[in-house]
C-alpha cells in the first residue's frame, strides 16, 4: 500500500492572517457580462476596478489577470487613462490568465506558509457555489498559473472549498458557516468533524468557530466573508442589522450570539466588534423587475473588506453608515480606508474581497 504523503497542515504550514505582509493581491479583470447583467462594464465596474488597483499598487504587487494579448493592452489603456501604469518596472502586472468570471477570491490558490516563510499553493475544486453557474474549466487553472507565478509546489485536494467560505486568524483558528460548508451542494455527505479535518490538512486549521447562516441576496449560500472578519488573533468584526424588519435581522444577531458564547478551547473567547451594515440596497432591471416583480436584494456588506499592506479597501455605497463602517475598520485594524464605489459592483453579488486574493509573502 502506497503511504499518504503528510499535508500541508501535518508539516506545519499554515494560512495566513491577511494583515499580514503581501507579495501581491490578484485580480480578474471584468469581462463576464453575465456577472453584471444589463450595465456597461468600462462604466460601471471598471471604475471600481481601478480604484482597487490605485490603493493596492502603493503597497505591493497587483496582479490582473486578462484574457488575451489583445485582452491585455485594452486592459492598460484603460489603466493610463484611470492614471495608473502596468507593466515592466511598475508594481501592476497583467497576466494572460483565461478564467470564466471574476471572483478569483473563490477559485484562486489559497496560498498557506510554514515557520520558516515557505510557501505553497493549495488548489481546492470549484464548482460554481453549488452548481448555481455552467462555467468553472477556465477558473480551475487559475491556482496552477498562481502556484508557477511564484515557482511553489501546488497541493491539490479532491474537495469544493472557496477562498470566501472560511476565515482565518494566522493562528489557526478559522470562522466559516453551517450554511455554506455543511450545504450538499458541496461535499455531500461531509459534517462538521469531516470538513475540519480538511481544513486542519489544508489551512493548518486546529479550532474553528461555526456561525449560521449568510446574509440576504448572496447566492454563494452564506460566505463568511459577507458578515463576520478577523481583524486580530482573537478579534473579530460582525456586521449587525438593528433593524428587526430587516431580513439580515436574525441571522446576524445569531450570529453575533454564537460569537459572544464561543470560547474556545483555552476558554479565552473572542472580542467581537459590532460593524454597521448599509441600508438595504436593491436592484431593478431596467425597464422593471421581470415579470413584474419585486426587486433583487444585493449582499451589501461592510464586511467585504479587504486587508492590503498600505490601506484595507471597503467597499462604500454613498451612505451615512460609510463613515460609521471606515472609523470602526481604520480603527481596529490601524491603516487608512480607501473606499471603493460598491453600488455597481454589488450588483454582480460580491465586491472587494470576493474580487481578489492575497499572497503572502514569503521568506
Amino acid at each position: 500500500m502506497t503511504p499518504t504523503p503528510p499535508t500541508p497542515g501535518a508539516l506545519g504550514y499554515r494560512r495566513s492572517a491577511e494583515w499580514d505582509r503581501h507579495e501581491a493581491t490578484w485580480l480578474t479583470w471584468p469581462h463576464c457580462q453575465d456577472t453584471w447583467p444589463g450595465v456597461v462594464l468600462a462604466e460601471a465596474v471598471e471604475p471600481a476596478y481601478v480604484a482597487m488597483i490605485d490603493a493596492l499598487r502603493h503597497g505591493e504587487t497587483v496582479n490582473v489577470c486578462v484574457l488575451s494579448d489583445d485582452h491585455a493592452a485594452t486592459v492598460a489603456d484603460r489603466l493610463r487613462a484611470g492614471g495608473v501604469a502596468s507593466g515592466d518596472g511598475t508594481p501592476v502586472r497583467l497576466r494572460v490568465v483565461p478564467t470564466d468570471d471574476e471572483w478569483v477570491r473563490d477559485y484562486g490558490a489559497l496560498f498557506v506558509r510554514d515557520g520558516a516563510g515557505r510557501r505553497l499553493a493549495t488548489d481546492w475544486v470549484f464548482n460554481a457555489w453549488g452548481g448555481k453557474y455552467d462555467r468553472t474549466e477556465r477558473n480551475n487553472t487559475v491556482p496552477a498559473a498562481m502556484a508557477a507565478a511564484y515557482d511553489v509546489e501546488r497541493v491539490a485536494f479532491p474537495v469544493v472549498l472557496e477562498g470566501g467560505s472560511v476565515e482565518v486568524n494566522g493562528a489557526g483558528l478559522a470562522l466559516t458557516t453551517e450554511s455554506c460548508l455543511l450545504n450538499p451542494n458541496r461535499n455531500p455527505g461531509m459534517g462538521k468533524a469531516d470538513v475540519e479535518r480538511v481544513l486542519f490538512d489544508g489551512l493548518g486549521v486546529t479550532e474553528t468557530v461555526w456561525l449560521g447562516d449568510g446574509i440576504a441576496g448572496d447566492d454563494t449560500d452564506g460566505h463568511v466573508d459577507d458578515m463576520t472578519r478577523f481583524v486580530g488573533e482573537r478579534t473579530v468584526v460582525t456586521a449587525v442589522e438593528p433593524d428587526p424588519d430587516d431580513a439580515n435581522h436574525e441571522p446576524l444577531a445569531d450570529n453575533l450570539a454564537r460569537l459572544r458564547a464561543w470560547r474556545g478551547r483555552d476558554g479565552r473567547g473572542l472580542e467581537v466588534v459590532e460593524l454597521p451594515m448599509p441600508p438595504a440596497l436593491f436592484h431593478t432591471p431596467e425597464g422593471g423587475a421581470p415579470g413584474g416583480g419585486a426587486a433583487e436584494r444585493l449582499p451589501a456588506s461592510y464586511a467585504n473588506f479587504l486587508v492590503a499592506n498600505a490601506a484595507t479597501l471597503m467597499p462604500s455605497f454613498g451612505v451615512p453608515e460609510d463613515d460609521r463602517a471606515a472609523a470602526v475598520l481604520e480603527r481596529v485594524l490601524d491603516r487608512p480606508v480607501a473606499r471603493i464605489p460598491a453600488r455597481d459592483l454589488v450588483w454582480g453579488l460580491g465586491a472587494c474581497h470576493c474580487l481578489s486574493q492575497d499572497v503572502p509573502a514569503g521568506r
